[in-house]
């Protein structure tokens, strides 16, 4: 074995020892609710078979036949003078920055026919060029229906020029009674809005530009202007880093900014230097997953180990065990360790401090420009609003009615501003609050230039004429400033002009094409100050209570600014596995004592107790309530971006978290719940494929282990090669077939490569792959019918320690359930393994067998295996028999069970005509009846071998991609011909840590995983 671990995908599994059963029982559903999608009324309330299904909608041969002599018709127009740029089949690229006031990346933008319908990373921008799940997903933003159309005055259809005319009315009023005009914006790091905003500024002289953030930084950004002396966030770079201890920071996320998981990947890498990351928390977050060692303690303990660690470093001394121990590895690591802290200033203040005294190489001295709230300077704007001093306010697509912990006071405040102008993307509370509105430019529609860190310049450009009639910020300023129908309102000239100054000698279409630019901003940072009693008395005012809260934000979430895009609502939570909802965590220690539930139903759905949760006497009613393995007794977490109302129907999901969070501290105690009796219905994906009845599906390996013993070791192998015992002795599993061996060696023959241990779980390749391959959204309803439509899936497995072997287990008859309770008692020397479980992430998607069991139980050939290595699928063949979903070990194929294009009833992003226009053309829209699964991206790869047949060239390596390859932010996924020698995919192949998912069973997968190791010492 890999370790001697147990694995388990929920608690539910500790409980039911018959689970597994129950779930593969479950996996094909007989019931099916067609008469909630035909609208017969004569057969509501029937048990409809499926082969009654199949008759209703004629599934078959004749109908077949039939349907596709009838396939509908979508009239188009032809170019009558094709633009020069285009040719209809060929996409474009062109260099863009996205940003959105939260997320920054410098990117590619695939476009098709002028149509805008991929985010790909930007190769020359390193770090800061990787796409999150929100950057891939940013693109169907662009094609939102909820969007506010055009400009608005007192909630009426208006022209640009009647509001115009009214604002500018305002803004002359405004300067000559010496009243405010205040702008506020989210931040943004653009020098060129910046200059606009002071020649603003020149001609009403009263103007004030103020950042609100939802999610705004205040505590980092104090913390920074205190040790720095520069109000900007620290850049680090983990690539020389040999210990990292985190105390609630979730750097693979949100913290700072984000952009870490590059360079901690690199760290990451198995050898005698790798990275040992630690981490001190609450909540189980994406980073705590990713941990080789992590405590859970609840805030008020997390803040008592933080400054007992901070006193042994700088000589104090502690009688704190779990402090000394971390204080010992950062003293032993010097300069080659850091800590990252989070959820208030003083903990960042102590962060920053044990870096200091550690001389911690991982601080570059770059600034992290893209932050720029400062709380003092919100509230003195409070201020001038209570006061009565503003006359006009201008609201840059900010919403502090919804995510500001006082919304109802400023909302009722907004009554003594004569003028509120929202430039608002959706019908939002200040929309509503506003009596003109302008129309926000989505950024793939809009000019612009951002410095997101130092030496850094990334320009914006649209890659789309805007749909509706928007406009974005500095257009608005442009007419504002020079009056209606002036020459000078031209955007572009202003940027571009102003850009000269900033880009030295690079010509302004050269700095265009490549989107990633250097800048003249020099802005370094360096140690000057840092009170640390200041901040230990800070953390020791932080009251304990029985419950604490920890408030976050989610992968797909964030904080909230796409809380309209369906993408994203449906992306399954990386470690809880469930979507389209925000929820209580809490520890199953804590639930138990609190008499909170989760339930699976007869369905295998997962049912929870719903909550009123109180902090500080401030309410939040119907929360629901997920029992999370590895929450720390005595917390609680929550996460923000949710319950946004009136920004569309996708966003008006989960609860508002925002009322508990005063900007700054992210933990919070007096905590209390209320039950509400009434239960809450989930949705979760992890629950509805049947592989942990397998064993070693994710293996795991100690680092000592790794480096000390041969992997196929006789007797201590980690990853011992697997063997058939046959007549003729032991052979290598992969020499032993029942099948002929295809010819694989002429042209190429595509392999991928998933190395667990840099894979983090963050969900941007499930984006990716949905974005290119026009992947369905299914809805809520759908999910928890076991339904998705993902080609491409992360599971997580929870393992933890246990006292006897798995097999020796098995040899006595013994299921997986059954040896938990051997494995950890009634209490004993561990603890239960929920309590505090190791996690691991793995990708799977098709494996691409080349002796594929799907393909042999196929009664019309459907599906079929090509030259290259691919297993493919032909749809218009397929007759939705399912043979091959039953017949697939690793549960990858998906049938379509309704249209969901052109579908009401699933009202996302499919059935309407603008949200039709992300869909790839390279890509079939699958119907009704069929399956699907993954392809590696035929058409990407045929692309590639087309391309270079084109150049009279071979192949290169790396030129060969699929979409969660190029995707992928930490090279997790990697993806090449194995008839290339020199192909990097095939060194990974001949890698120790190479295995197969599932060889036992003789599928010879294209796909392979590499082993994960864990840096510590097991105990």
């Amino acid at each position: 074995m890999a370790s001697n671990k147990i694995q388990f995908r929920s608690i539910h599994e500790l409980k039911d020892p018959a689970l597994n059963n129950k779930l593969a029982q479950k996996e094909f559903q007989e019931e099916i609710p067609v008469e909630d999608f035909l609208g017969d009324a004569e057969k509501n309330g029937s048990s409809t078979s499926r082969r009654d299904f199949l008759k209703l909608l004629g599934f078959s041969t004749a109908a077949v036949t039939l349907a596709a002599c009838e396939a509908p018709v979508i009239k188009t127009i032809p170019y009558v003078v094709k633009p020069h740029d285009i040719i209809p089949g060929i996409p474009n690229y062109y260099a863009s920055t996205y940003f959105d006031g939260f997320d920054f990346a410098s990117v590619l933008v695939k476009t098709r026919e002028g149509r805008p319908i991929k985010i790909e990373p930007n190769p020359i921008a390193g770090d800061l060029g990787k796409t999150s799940a929100r950057a891939q997903a940013s693109v169907l933003s662009l094609y939102d229906n909820d969007k506010v159309k055009q400009p608005k005055f007192e909630g009426k259809d208006e022209t640009f020029d009647k509001v115009d005319s009214y604002i500018i009315k305002g803004l002359e009023e405004a300067n000559a009674a010496g009243k405010r005009i205040v702008l506020l914006s989210h931040s943004f790091a653009s020098p060129t809005f910046k200059k606009l905003f002071a020649d603003f500024k020149a001609k009403y002289p009263t103007a004030e530009l103020v950042t609100y953030d939802a999610y705004p930084y205040a505590a980092a950004l104090d913390a920074a202007q205190e040790v720095f002396g520069t109000r900007a966030l620290p850049v680090y770079d983990l690539r020389g880093t040999e210990l990292l201890v985190s105390f609630q920071a979730d750097f693979l996320g949100d913290y700072n900014g984000g952009g870490l998981e590059s360079s901690y990947a690199a760290a990451r890498k198995p050898g005698a230097n790798m990275l040992r990351h630690i981490q001190v928390e609450s909540n189980m977050s994406l980073t705590g997953a990713n941990a080789d060692s992590r405590y859970r303690l609840k805030p008020s303990q997390v803040n008592k180990t933080l400054v007992e660690v901070y006193n042994a470093i700088v000589g104090g001394g502690t009688s704190d065990k779990t402090a000394s121990e971390i204080a010992k590895e950062l003293q032993a690591k010097g300069s080659k360790a850091v800590v990252f802290a989070d959820g208030s200033k003083g903990a960042q203040v102590l962060a920053h401090l044990i870096n200091q005294k550690l001389g911690s190489t991982a601080f570059t001295g770059k600034a992290n420009l893209l932050k720029e709230f400062d709380k003092a300077r919100f509230e003195e704007f409070l201020g001038w609003v209570n006061a009565g001093q503003v006359g006009v306010l201008i609201a840059n697509n900010v919403d502090p009615i919804y995510s500001y912990h006082k919304g109802e006071d400023f909302k009722k405040s907004l009554a003594k501003v004569p003028y509120v102008i929202a430039v608002a993307d959706k019908k939002n509370e200040m929309y509503k609050a506003a009596k003109a509105v302008i129309p926000v430019a989505n950024w793939l529609e809009s000019w612009g230039d951002i410095e997101p860190q130092t030496g850094v310049y990334s320009l914006m450009q649209p890659t789309i004429q805007k749909i509706y009639k928007s406009r974005q910020i500095e257009e608005s300023l442009l007419v504002w400033k020079n009056g209606k129908n002036n020459a000078a309102n031209n955007y572009y000239d202003y940027l571009k002009a102003n850009a000269s100054s900033i880009l030295g000698g690079t010509s302004f279409n050269k700095a265009l094409y490549n989107g990633f630019n250097t800048s003249t901003n020099a802005t370094t940072l360096s140690y000057a100050g840092g009170n640390a009693a200041q901040a230990v008395a800070e953390l020791g005012n932080f009251k304990a209570s029985d419950l604490e809260l920890v408030l976050y934000t989610k992968t797909a979430m964030g904080d909230g600014t796409q809380a309209n895009n369906p993408w994203l609502q449906e992306l399954p939570d990386p470690i809880t596995r469930m979507s389209w909802d925000n929820y209580l965590t809490i520890s199953p220690k804590d639930a138990e004592r609190l008499g909170i539930e989760n339930d699976l139903n007869a369905r295998m759905q997962l049912d929870g107790s719903i909550v009123n949760l109180t902090v500080n006497g401030v309410t939040i009613k119907d929360v629901p309530v997920f029992i999370q393995p590895g929450q720390a007794e005595g917390s609680v977490g929550l996460a923000l971006g949710y319950g946004k109302k009136n920004s569309g129907a996708t966003a008006d999901t989960g609860v508002n978290a925002y009322p508990l969070f005063d900007g700054s501290n992210l933990a919070v105690s007096n905590v209390k719940l209320e039950k509400t009796g009434e239960d809450h219905e989930f949705a979760g994906i992890q629950l509805q494929n049947t592989l942990m009845g397998r064993y070693e599906i994710a293996k795991e390996v100690p680092l000592a282990e790794f480096l000390n013993v041969a992997f196929d070791d006789e007797h201590k192998g980690w990853n011992k090669p697997l063997e058939y015992h046959t007549i003729s002795g032991a052979l290598p599993a992969r020499k032993i077939d029942l099948w002929d061996a295809f010819d694989d060696t002429d042209g190429p023959h595509f392999n991928m490569s998933i190395d667990l241990n840099s894979c983090t779980g963050c969900g941007s390749c499930i984006i990716a792959c949905q974005a290119e391959n026009n992947v369905p959204v299914v809805g809520k309803e759908e999910i928890r019918m076991s339904r998705d439509m993902y080609w491409l899936r992360i599971d997580r497995y929870y393992s933890s320690r246990q006292k006897v072997e798995v097999y020796e287990g098995l040899k006595e008859g013994m299921a997986v359930p059954e040896l938990y309770g051997t494995a950890f008692g009634d209490g004993g020397a561990l603890n239960h393994p929920a309590d505090n479980p190791d996690v691991i992430f793995q990708p799977v998607m098709c494996q691409h067998c080349n002796h594929a069991p799907c393909e042999t139980v196929c009664p019309v050939a459907a599906t079929s295996h090509g030259k290259q290595g691919q297993n493919h699928m032909a749809y218009n063949r397929c007759i939705g028999t399912r043979y091959c979903a039953n017949n697939c070990p690793y549960k990858v194929r998906r049938f379509n069970w309704f249209t969901y294009n052109l579908n009401d009833k699933f009202d996302f992003n499919m059935n309407n005509d603008l949200g039709r226009m992300v869909l790839n053309p390279d890509v079939v829209v699958r119907t009704r009846g069929v399956m699907e699964k993954c392809s590696l991206c035929i058409q990407m790869t045929q692309t590639t071998i087309l391309e270079a047949k084109k150049e009279n060239r071979v192949v290169k390596d790396g030129e060969f991609q699929t979409a969660c390859s190029k995707a992928c932010t930490t090279g997790s996924i990697q993806f090449g011909d194995m008839n290339d020698k020199a192909s990097e995919v095939r060194k990974l192949y001949a890698g120790d840590r190479r295995y197969y998912l599932l060889e036992e069973i003789g599928t010879k997968p294209n796909v392979f995983y590499h082993t994960k190791v864990r840096n510590r010492v097991e105990k």
